[in-house]
Formats: structure tokens, sequence, C-alpha cells
């Protein structure tokens, strides 16, 4: 699947942002398809209540109007400012991300979807638990609680755990330079190692970004990050490609 990803973005990455793409619907508060925009506006400057009561709003649509094919993006800022128009078409997708978001602040809040009836449920979290001096320990208990509530809350759909990425190391540029670099990026390959036996043994599926994100050096290439923490347009078009590939296989599982 690696190999496929990695064609799929050469072949996109030159063509996302110059060639109109047919935009897939984003879940909004009057239940209409959200048109694409590259910027949240003064949404970004909200507090994590506010941010809160919109995405309860906004699940509580999802809820009630019940679109088909439906898909939740839930983490921190790198799924919140994912593109509207690089989700894979032909779906409909609810992103219930938040900046700064850490792992028990998403464990706190996930019964807001509960009510949803989601195909797939992505989830990438475990960056700002690190940043803020988390344990392993610590963030490896909250994601395996995350894990089994979805599964429980949401018994028909695919639960997928995304890798925590990494960061850009000494060419980091983020406000939060000292913290990154505190982080050993050869920790959080571990880390998503134990990730990914945790998600074998709850039942729910394993997605490995971090292989497709990283140079030699193990840091996150720098044509996909801003700041050595943030992504920039590349790297959102190679996460798209993997979305969408990954989406397909699960479309196959779920027909057979």
């Amino acid at each position: 699947m690696l190999a496929v990803i990695l064609l799929i973005w050469q072949q996109q990455s030159s063509t996302a942002f110059t060639e109109p793409t047919t935009v897939p619907n984003q879940i909004s508060l009057n239940g209409e398809p959200q048109a694409a925009t590259p910027d949240l506006g003064p949404r970004h400057k909200l507090s994590y209540r506010q941010w809160l009561d919109i995405l309860k709003q906004e699940a509580k649509v999802a809820a009630d109007k019940r679109p088909p094919q439906l898909n939740i993006l839930a983490g921190d800022s790198l799924t919140l400012w994912f593109p509207t128009e690089l989700l894979p078409e032909n779906k409909n997708w609810l992103n219930q991300a938040i900046s700064g978001e850490t792992s028990d602040g998403l464990l706190q809040r996930l019964t807001i979807f509960d009510r949803t009836q989601p195909d797939a449920i992505f989830v990438m979290i475990g960056i700002n638990d690190l940043i803020r001096g988390f344990s392993d320990k610590e963030i490896l208990n909250k994601q395996r609680r995350i894990m089994s509530h979805l599964r429980k809350a949401h018994p028909t759909a695919q639960i997928v755990i995304q890798s925590i990425l990494p960061h850009g190391g000494e060419e980091a540029t983020w406000q939060g330079r000292d913290k990154l670099l505190a982080i050993p990026n050869s920790r959080i390959r571990q880390l998503n190692q134990q990730l990914q036996s945790i998600a074998a043994k709850e039942g729910v599926k394993y997605l490995d970004l971090h292989s497709l994100f990283i140079n030699k050096q193990g840091n996150i290439r720098s044509e996909f990050t801003t700041d050595g923490l943030h992504l920039s347009s590349v790297g959102y078009v190679v996460w798209r490609s993997a979305l969408q590939v990954y989406s397909n296989v699960l479309t196959r599982e779920n027909k057979q």
C-alpha cells in the first residue's frame, strides 16, 4: 500500500492546487454541504469551549440528518486544518478536531458524536501529549480508552487509528521548537509501534502515515511541513492519498 500511496501522491501533488477538483461534502450547521475554504478565518481564534460548542452543533446535524457515507476526522490542529477540497470525494466528512488537543481532551469529548452513524472514524492524536510532557504510558492508556469507546459506541463503523507524525528536528521553526527538540523522533516511532499493537488487540484498524512522512534522518520531510510541526499543502496531498487508498480498502472489506 505504501508504494501505491507514493505513486498517487506523485501524480496529485503537481495538480491538486492548480486544477479544479470535486469538492466532498463537509457537514455544516444547517446540514447543507459546506463550501471548500482554505482556512478557518476567525474560527481559529476561538476558545476551547467555543470550539466544543461548534463541534457539538455540527455533530448534532450529522446525527439528525444521517448523511450517507459519513466519515469522521478526530484529532488536533493537524486534522483541523485539513483542506476541505482535498478530502476524498464521494463521502460526507465531519471534522471533529480542535487545535492543541490532547488524547485526554479527545477522550473526554468522544460522546459528542456518539449518535452519528459513520462508516469510518479516522483518529490522529498524541503529538500535543508529547509536547506537554506526558509519558508514553499515559499516552498509550488514553489511546487505548479512545479505541475502546469508539469501538463500543460505533460497532458498525471502521475505527482507524493513524500514526503520530514525526517533527522537523533541528530544521523546525515552530514557536515551540525547543519542546519539539526534547522529543526524539525515535520515541515517536516506538510509540507508533506500540499504538499499532494496541490497535490490533482492540480490534481497530491502524494506518501508518509515519512511514510516508519521514526522511532518511527520521524527521518529517521538509516539503511536507510549514514549520516542522504543521503540514504544508503538499503534506496534506500525501495524507489525502493515504486516506483515499485506505478508504477504498475499507469499502472492499465492507462488501465482502
